[in-house]
């Protein structure tokens, strides 16, 4: 089994054009956040959804925001001249202000991820940043029991790798925020690549934080399965060979990225229909296990 391909937006330069082509291609998820594209993802992500009579299920985030958002923010009092400076902030306040705000941009949320609340934690006790991470989920569970949003999430970049939080602490923290076992906590989105193969590794051995989100019933995201375009200077031809001979480097890399076990989704960053639809045809054929492994041994040797 692999993971289904789904349209991220960061780092894209023409959110309307990629929005455009990932629902004509039948994309079942985007995923931004309001810190995109310099503040203007969700703005253009949000009249792409209006006119699309299919729109998929729409993931943003919360967190981090602009120097012009932030000021706004400051004005309208939901932030402190210290949380601007700082560009993130969890405090529930602005969570709820960041969830209204991309509800009247996007028209629907479904899902909101907290956005590298590891973040949050620089500086303070791990114990302190846990309690940030609790208290914006607190916010966000007011937010699916007002029927808002389907859920919440948390996407980090190393949290999850560097211990910052696990999987299972994540779920305590939620069952704590919703006073219950009944939380709204549905996803976790991590990097996933050749470029740091630790969590493909880790679910190839059966372990790891996305086998213990599968477990628990989490949706699992993948995001820079290309790591931001480096891992393409790494595909050398033999390497693209080991993993499916005739692929393009990066249909490659997004295919070794997707057969990960306990992934269900993979975020790839396009405009261009083609790279999509390489991308789409490579994982119709995922990788066996073994295969999978196989490229990573050879990368740990090479």
């Amino acid at each position: 089994m692999t993971a289904a391909l789904a349209l991220g937006t960061y780092r894209v330069r023409d959110v309307q054009k990629a929005a455009r082509m990932a629902v004509e291609a039948g994309t079942p998820w985007i995923d931004t956040a309001p810190n995109y594209s310099d503040g203007q993802a969700l703005h253009d992500l949000g009249s792409v959804l209006r006119e699309s009579p299919s729109a998929p299920l729409v993931a943003t985030k919360t967190g981090f925001f602009t120097r012009g958002q932030g000021r706004v923010a400051l004005g309208r009092g939901v932030l402190t001249e210290h949380d601007v400076s700082a560009g993130h902030c969890l405090d529930p306040t602005f969570v709820g202000y960041q969830v209204e705000e991309a509800l009247d941009l996007l028209g629907h949320v479904d899902l909101v991820f907290v956005h590298n609340p590891e973040r949050a934690g620089r500086g303070v006790e791990r114990a302190v940043m846990h309690w940030r991470l609790r208290e914006a989920f607190t916010a966000l569970e007011d937010q699916a029991q007002e029927g808002n949003i389907l859920g919440y999430g948390v996407a980090t970049w190393s949290g999850l790798r560097e211990g910052a939080f696990s999987v299972p602490e994540l779920l305590a923290l939620s069952r704590e925020a919703a006073g219950s076992s009944d939380h709204h906590l549905i996803a976790v989105q991590m990097p996933v690549s050749l470029i740091d193969d630790t969590p493909i590794t880790q679910a190839l051995g059966g372990g790891g934080p996305l086998v213990q989100a599968k477990d628990a019933g989490l949706i699992t995201f993948g995001s820079a399965p290309l790591h931001g375009g480096e891992l393409l200077d790494a595909m050398t031809p033999e390497l693209v060979d080991l993993i499916c001979p005739g692929l393009s480097a990066g249909a490659a890399g997004v295919l070794a990225a997707a057969s990960c076990p306990a992934l269900d989704f993979v975020l790839v960053s396009t405009t261009r229909r083609d790279h999509w639809d390489d991308a789409a045809k490579a994982l119709a054929s995922p990788l066996a296990a073994e295969q999978l492994r196989r490229v990573t041994d050879e990368l740990a040797t090479g």
